[in-house]
């Protein structure tokens, strides 16, 4: 471990509260504590998994609210508000998020402990520059309107981006919370806040405003309130594992400042263009192609975030688990637990991808038949989205392991690709020149970064058996589409084919006994228990290493 990244002085005063046991694993021989990792890994994996599930479910029933309740050009409209808020609350944010997930682990909970003392440091600048770009984007809410919104969008343009603006600092706060929820709370109670709660009440509170006539401003304004309610549970949730209200120290030492900001400052670009990857496709595609372009590529893009939703499940669960190791310089265990939720990534994200690209146009079609003419942009999109399922997420071996300036270098040449070719191509082929130079944007940053965690971690990211989950995968769920689009062609007939096929060679594989016993031992790995709060004491063995 760096000095950067060494408890404070002060640290270890007092008697701090621990972890619970199952998240403390001393330092042991490189098998047993990578099984050991593995075990933990799967556990809380699962209930990512679960989580991203669920709220990949309902951000699909939102994404039909959205198309089917306010059209192409509503919808377009709507997306772009969505983009504001949430490429604003990205840079907003600085990248403190990842830095509270880097923090945390590394320090001690409860009233004597140190963790406390991280929260001023990470909460107060992004809070003021949230409270600054709201009070700027309200001002120039009537500027802005026509040229993000579209030329038609006239007061009801102005008054939606005000709102939208207007909501920034809370987004920032909520996000910031979440991420220090993740770290003192099993992760169940993030589950519950960020996979429950907010994707289940939006979709209930956009669908009441279209249902109630209240146009784009009333739906907006559904999408941002479950904002708020997760803030509050997140302060409620907090406070008890930190000591808050109860004696604990949030007085930073100087120290904190430089380590925190040291290592978040630079992923503030990079958390920007993650958050934003999608929308500045809108954004681009709005001001160049128009607001039905832009509905368009806004649907599609719902599509392949939801995809990416197993991903995101899986980074949450193990972020602060790949920080803890890291910083004692356990490479060969983190690698282990990123080959193993890789695997469980790839095999259940590409089924998902392969599904969308072959059926596109079937997909599309529960939107409505004005947004079919997103089939190539689909089809583009799903085969990237291959890529960067495959390498896993190499982004969280970068960031845990505090090499953030290496994740900036790769999102920047991401951005760079999406962004030149987002010009050329999106003024003469709309959606598709979008989802092109998006694809092409994916490849480049996830292929950099892999290359960057393979360097910083030195231990193989990849290893046989990925290899044959990915070959499996492919022959599988080929064969599934090719019968499907035989029977029933390439719309929402052959996508039922293909599903059936799907589901009479999964049951058939239940039968086979190998296929049992690995079901049985990942089982056994989950029934281990929960994977709690990974805020804990470092000890002086765990602080040797990288």
């Amino acid at each position: 471990m760096t000095a950067a990244t060494r408890p404070s002085a002060g640290a270890n005063e007092g008697r701090p509260t621990p972890a619970p046991a199952e998240d403390q694993a001393a330092p042991s021989a490189a098998g047993d504590g990578g099984s050991a990792e593995t075990r933990r890994s799967a556990r809380s994996g699962v209930a990512g998994l679960l989580g991203a599930a669920t709220s990949g479910l309902f951000g699909f029933v939102l994404a039909v609210v959205i198309t089917r309740g306010y059209g192409p050009a509503g919808a377009g409209a709507f997306f772009a508000a969505i983009g504001v808020v949430t490429v604003a609350t990205a840079i907003c944010t600085l990248g403190a998020e990842t830095g509270l997930m880097w923090a945390l682990p590394r320090r001690s909970a409860g009233v004597r402990g140190d963790a406390a003392r991280v929260l001023p440091v990470a909460l107060i600048p992004p809070l003021l520059t949230g409270l600054l770009v709201a009070g700027v984007g309200v001002l120039a809410a009537d500027a802005l309107a026509p040229r993000l919104l579209g030329g038609g969008s006239g007061a009801s343009g102005e008054a939606l981006l005000t709102v939208t603006f207007a909501a920034v600092p809370v987004v920032v706060a909520m996000t910031l919370l979440l991420a220090t929820l993740r770290c003192v709370r099993p992760i169940r109670a993030y589950v519950g806040v960020q996979f429950l709660l907010l994707p289940v009440a939006r979709p209930v509170l956009v669908g009441g405003a279209a249902l109630a006539g209240g146009g784009l401003l009333a739906g907006m304004t559904g999408w941002l309130v479950p904002a708020a309610l997760a803030l509050l549970a997140c302060l409620t949730l907090v406070a008890g594992p930190l000591g808050l209200g109860r004696g604990a120290a949030l007085r930073p030492h100087r120290t904190d400042w430089s380590t925190f900001w040291r290592f978040a400052l630079p992923r503030a670009a990079s958390a920007a263009i993650d958050a934003g990857s999608m929308w500045v496709g809108v954004l681009l595609t709005s001001v160049l192609a128009g607001p039905a372009d832009a509905g368009v590529f806004g649907a599609v893009g719902r599509y392949v975030l939801a995809g990416q939703l197993a991903m995101q499940g899986l980074r949450v669960a193990v972020s602060p688990q790949l920080s803890r190791l890291l910083g004692r310089g356990e490479r060969a265990a983190a690698a282990a637990v990123h080959r193993q939720l890789t695997t469980w990534g790839l095999v259940l994200s590409w089924p998902v991808y392969l599904l969308l690209a072959v059926f596109a146009l079937a997909f599309l079609q529960l939107f409505g038949p004005e947004f079919t003419a997103g089939v190539p942009a689909m089809t583009v999109l799903a085969l990237a989205m291959l890529v960067n399922t495959g390498v896993g997420n190499v982004q969280s071996l970068l960031l845990m392991g505090g090499r953030s300036g290496l994740h900036l270098v790769a999102t920047v040449a991401g951005l760079t690709m999406t962004v030149s070719l987002g010009l050329l191509l999106i003024p003469q082929h709309g959606a598709t020149g979008a989802a092109v130079a998006w694809a092409a944007g994916i490849a480049t940053e996830n292929l950099t970064a892999a290359g960057f965690a393979r360097s910083v971690v030195r231990e193989p990211l990849f290893d046989a058996a990925m290899v044959r989950a990915a070959a499996a995968t492919i022959a599988g769920v080929g064969l599934a589409a090719g019968a499907g689009v035989l029977v029933g062609g390439r719309g929402l007939p052959g996508l039922a084919v293909a599903l059936a096929v799907l589901l009479t060679g999964c049951v058939g594989m239940l039968t086979l006994p190998r296929v049992r016993a690995g079901i049985r031992g990942t089982m056994r790995q989950i029934r281990g228990g929960d994977n709690a709060a990974t805020v804990a004491e470092p000890t002086s063995a765990s602080t040797r290493g990288r």
